[in-house]
C-alpha cells in the first residue's frame, strides 16, 4: 500500500474524521475542534501516518477558496460598500492596538524586536474561515452583523496582502512602496474585470444552458478558481480573487443555486484545511514558547472581543452587535500561519518565533471555536437551541 498516496491520505483524514467527529458531537464538543487535533494525531510531528503535508496543505487551501466564493455570491456589492465605508477605521484601530499588544508581550518574554514586531503583526488577523464558518447563512443574507463582519474580515485580509507582499520582497524603499500600493490598483482592476466578465460572458451563457446543472456546476467551479489563479498572479492573494468571482456574480438570480450546489464541495475541502492547521504544528517544540504562546492566546482572547465591542459601538452598533461580533472574531487567524512560514522562509523571523506563532493561532483557533459554538448561533453547533443554518 503506498502511504504517502492521494487515495491513503485523503482515505485516512476522512475516516479519522468521521470517529474523531462521532465522538466530538457525542461529548458535545465542536467538530473543528476534532479536525485539529486529527492532524495533530495523524500527521508528521504525530503518528506520521499521513506525511504528505504539501497536498493536504494545498487542497486545504481550495477550500478556503470556495469559502470566500460562497461568500461572495451572498454579498450584495452596495451593501457590502456600505458596510467597508463604516468599518475601515474600526479595522485599522484595531490592528494597531493588536500590533502593539503582541509586540509588547512578545518582548516581555524576551524575543529580539524584529521577532516580536512579526508576531505582533501576524497575530493581528481574525479568522475568515472561522468567523465565515460559524455564521449562520440566515444572518449572512438578512442581518446586519454578517455584512460588518465581512466588511471587517475583507479589509483585514487587504492588510494581510500587504504584509505578505512585504514579507517576499527586498527592503528598498521602492519595494516597499509597491507593496503597499500594488493591492490599490489591481484590486479595483480586479473587479472591474470580473464585473464586465460576468455580465457579457456568464450572465449570457447561464441564460442559454441554465437546464444544464453540471454545465452551472463547471463554469461556477471553473469562475471561482480562474479569478483565484488571476488575482493571485496580479500580487492579491488568491481568496480575495474568489471573494471578488462570487461578488460579481451576487446579483444574479442563479447565485444562490450556484452556492447551494458548491457547499458540498466547501466542506470536503474545509475537512482537510483544518486537518491540515493541526498536521503542521510540531508539538514537540512546544515547551520552549508554551508560556508565552499560553500568555498571547489568553490575551488575544480577552483582548479582541473587547476592542471590537469598543470600537464598533464607536460606529453606533449596537452593545449586542458588537458583543456578538467581537466573540467571532476573537481569534488570531491562519493568515498567521502563512505569515510566519514566509517570514521563516526570508530570514525575517527566527525558527522560535515561528513556533510561537502558530501555538497561539492554534490555542485560539480552538478556544475561540469552542467559545462560539457553545453560546452563539452556528450551523454546526452541539446544542439544538443554537444551531442555525
Amino acid at each position: 500500500m503506498d502511504f504517502g498516496g492521494i487515495t491513503f491520505t485523503f482515505a485516512a483524514i476522512f475516516l479519522g474524521a468521521a470517529v474523531f467527529a462521532s465522538i466530538a458531537l457525542y461529548t458535545r464538543q465542536p467538530i473543528i475542534i476534532a479536525y485539529i487535533i486529527l492532524g495533530a494525531a495523524l500527521g508528521p510531528f504525530g503518528t506520521g501516518l499521513v506525511s504528505n503535508t504539501a497536498l493536504v496543505s494545498d487542497a486545504g487551501h481550495v477550500g478556503i477558496i470556495f469559502l470566500l466564493f460562497l461568500l461572495g455570491l451572498d454579498m450584495q456589492p452596495k451593501a457590502l460598500l456600505n458596510s467597508m465605508k463604516s468599518s475601515s477605521w474600526v479595522a485599522l484601530a484595531s490592528s494597531g492596538i493588536y500590533i502593539a499588544a503582541g509586540y509588547a508581550i512578545t518582548r516581555a518574554f524576551g524575543f529580539e524586536h524584529s521577532d516580536a514586531l512579526l508576531v505582533g503583526t501576524a497575530l493581528m488577523f481574525s479568522s475568515t474561515i472561522i468567523g465565515i464558518k460559524l455564521l449562520p447563512t440566515t444572518v449572512l443574507h438578512h442581518k446586519h452583523l454578517g455584512e460588518v463582519l465581512v466588511a471587517l474580515l475583507l479589509f483585514q485580509d487587504l492588510i494581510a496582502i500587504i504584509v505578505l507582499v512585504w514579507l517576499q520582497s527586498s527592503d528598498s524603499a521602492t519595494s516597499v512602496v509597491w507593496s503597499v500600493a500594488r493591492p490599490m490598483i489591481m484590486l479595483p482592476l480586479l473587479a472591474l474585470g470580473c464585473w464586465a466578465a460576468v455580465r457579457f460572458v456568464l450572465i449570457p451563457l447561464i441564460a442559454r444552458f441554465d437546464r444544464y446543472h453540471e454545465y452551472i456546476f463547471l463554469l461556477s467551479v471553473g469562475w471561482c478558481l480562474g479569478v483565484a489563479e488571476l488575482a493571485a498572479l496580479m500580487g492579491l492573494s488568491a481568496e480575495v480573487g474568489a471573494f471578488i468571482a462570487g461578488v460579481a456574480v451576487a446579483t444574479s438570480p442563479i447565485a444562490q443555486y450556484i452556492a447551494v450546489s458548491l457547499k458540498p464541495l466547501r466542506d470536503f475541502f474545509l475537512v482537510i484545511f483544518f486537518f491540515s492547521v493541526g498536521a503542521q504544528f510540531d508539538v514537540s517544540a512546544l515547551p520552549g514558547v508554551a508560556a508565552a504562546a499560553f500568555v498571547l492566546a489568553l490575551s488575544y482572547l480577552i483582548l479582541k472581543p473587547l476592542v471590537y465591542q469598543m470600537l464598533l459601538r464607536g460606529v453606533s452598533e449596537s452593545p449586542k452587535l458588537a458583543w456578538n461580533l467581537g466573540f467571532r472574531l476573537g481569534q488570531c487567524s491562519e493568515f498567521a500561519l502563512l505569515i510566519a512560514v514566509v517570514a521563516l522562509e526570508s530570514g525575517r523571523l527566527s525558527p522560535t518565533a515561528h513556533t510561537l506563532i502558530q501555538a497561539t493561532t492554534i490555542l485560539t483557533l480552538l478556544v475561540s471555536s469552542y467559545l462560539v459554538v457553545t453560546r452563539f448561533p452556528t450551523p454546526i453547533a452541539s446544542n439544538d437551541a443554537l444551531r442555525r443554518d
